[in-house]
């Protein structure tokens, strides 16, 4: 059997100039070839659509993923070419890979089987360099950081309260916690120090829910690096930073047009995780597909407690973008291993286990349609495995749900396997009235909105937190922070905190271990649990299989 690369690399690719033209009528001085398959769109066309009227926006989200997979991206790629398949012009808006996990374990994120976007190697390394350039401003503004303490300190920022860290695209946990300016006077002040990785910066938020360039800037010039010694915030436009990080990120804030395997459009753009950021693709190109197309696909990462959660909470509310319809993926395999089943034992039959298992997927249902008021679909992604008793537990206990559930097998045929589900899609999108609601409004307090959020979706009974958290918060809503939404950062893999509760668990303590501002992406970080914002490398690490062979082909990427 082919796998990913060798499917993606048999493409027929058609050349993405006259594609662009064709399809969504961009003309070629409006494009930026990144050699024949990649393209950035400029900002003043993507302007210059602001009197058409809007399509349909399809959110793609998933159950908590598991060691399985459930296959969430392939399915958001699998609907696009579904939807132009049965008539209706689609275009795909997805994140950009961070080239860490695809060297560790998670694999990238361009789909599988016959529902990838392409040039896939191209998108999952270094794609048009975006992740460079977001690198290079958010470390840039810690060099200024320590610069300006070097050479007198006018503004009074306090080492010890400097809270801007470095980023690096690489899992790499010896970087976690670092002291800098080592080896006397002429290299700095000694201070800990430590990296995230790009996808969890600042800057990469700030980017994704940039409106335009000056709202881009405008957003950099707020970005909290410390305090002073009377402990009052310090900025990046106290610095004067904001100018320079947007020249370095000029070309970034432009989406990146590539294409589907069956030559549709897709837009890649942005990469925050949904465990430790925001989880979604930028707005500008969300908001540009929704004026080139009738439905504009779009996913939200991880489970629908994180990835969705934030694009509602804190993307929806920043833009005003309303979900006509959520696709809420899952696999039979996924749904017994939420019941207990070993993860090797996936492939076989499993009814009591598939039966518990379920309710995993029917809190995240429940969360989108109640909680959040929006129509869903369920796409289940079908294995050669899955059997008929296995199909009619799972109609069974949703039958009085009243929701389409779907058997899609885009994996293996493409678009042609995603029909049944672009009809459904289609045909709640026209029919359905999303009534869209938060999980707190903006006047809440900080940690009112986290007990919204941990008791409403999480199934939690309580949150807790040390002094020093409550102090923090505190300090934050009285230094005037405390209208922003919280992105709560934990474990993807459970509704709790504890990757090893499966299912749907209740009664869990959702413990706030710290709090960090975005005050230029306008959140309020809470991390929770266990969670890093460096992850680390496996044991044996993604890496070892990936080469390039004597023509310079990449090989053994998935």
């Amino acid at each position: 059997m082919k796998n990913d690369l060798d499917i993606a690399q048999r493409a027929s690719l058609l050349p993405i100039v006259p594609l662009a033209r064709d399809r969504l009528g961009i003309p070629e001085d409006q494009l930026d070839s990144y050699g024949r398959y990649k393209a950035k769109v400029s900002l003043p066309f993507l302007a210059g659509l602001a009197g058409r009227p809007d399509g349909k926006l399809v959110l793609v989200s998933g159950i908590s993923p598991t060691p399985a997979g459930e296959g969430k991206t392939t399915t958001a790629v699998g609907l696009a070419d579904g939807l132009n398949r049965i008539g209706h012009s689609a275009i795909i808006c997805l994140r950009e890979p961070s080239i860490g996990p695809v060297f560790g374990m998670k694999g990238g994120a361009a789909g599988g089987g016959h529902s990838q976007i392409v040039p896939m190697e191209d998108i999952n390394l270094h794609f048009t360099g975006d992740f460079h350039a977001i690198a290079l401003a958010n470390n840039l503004l810690a060099a200024l950081v320590d610069n300006h303490i070097h050479h007198g300190n006018a503004l009074g920022i306090d080492p010890r309260r400097v809270s801007w860290r470095r980023v690096i695209d690489m899992n790499d946990r010896a970087l976690r916690d670092i002291v800098v300016g080592l080896g006397g006077p002429a290299n700095g002040h000694p201070r800990e120090d430590g990296f995230d990785i790009v996808a969890a910066s600042e800057v990469m938020a700030i980017l994704c829910l940039a409106t335009d360039l000056q709202d881009l800037k405008q957003g950099l010039a707020r970005i909290v690096v410390g305090q002073t010694f009377d402990r009052k915030p310090v900025t990046a436009a106290q610095l004067k930073a904001q100018g320079a990080m947007a020249a370095l990120l000029r070309d970034a804030i432009r989406p990146n047009l590539v294409q589907t395997l069956e030559n549709n459009p897709a837009f890649v753009h942005g990469g925050p995780f949904a465990n430790i950021a925001h989880g979604c693709s930028s707005v500008i190109a969300t908001r540009a597909a929704l004026k080139l197309a009738q439905v504009t696909v779009t996913e939200a990462g991880f489970g629908a407690d994180l990835g969705a959660e934030k694009f509602i909470n804190i993307k929806c509310r920043k833009t005003g973008l309303v979900p006509d319809v959520v696709v809420l993926v899952a696999t039979m395999r996924a749904l017994k291993y939420h019941g207990g089943a070993d993860l090797h034992q996936l492939a076989y039959e499993d009814l009591p286990r598939l039966e518990k298992g379920i309710a995993n997927l029917e809190r995240h249902l429940h969360n989108l349609r109640s909680h959040f008021g929006l129509p869903c679909v369920i796409a289940v992604n079908h294995f050669d495995h899955d059997t008929d008793a296995e199909w009619a537990m799972l109609r069974r206990r949703l039958s009085n749900q009243d929701v389409p559930v779907i058997r899609a097998r885009h994996f293996q045929d493409g678009g042609a396997g995603a029909q049944e589900l672009a009809s459904a899609v289609w045909t709640l999108a026209q029919s359905a009235t999303p009534a869209l609601r938060f999980s707190y409004p903006d006047e809440a307090s900080l940690w009112d909105k986290a007990n919204a959020v941990a008791m409403q979706l999480y199934g939690a009974s309580a949150v807790s937190a040390d002094a020093k958290v409550h102090a923090r918060l505190q300090e934050l809503q009285d230094l005037g922070f405390g209208h922003l939404p919280v992105c709560i950062a934990k474990t993807q893999y459970s509704f709790s905190t504890d990757p090893s509760l499966r299912g749907a668990p209740g009664g869990h303590v959702l413990n706030i271990r710290e709090v960090r501002l975005s005050a230029g992406a306008q959140f309020v970080v809470l991390v929770c649990g266990d969670l890093l914002t460096m992850p680390g490398l496996p044991k044996q690490p993604s890496s070892e299989a990936i080469d390039v062979d004597d023509d310079g082909r990449i090989i053994g990427l998935f």
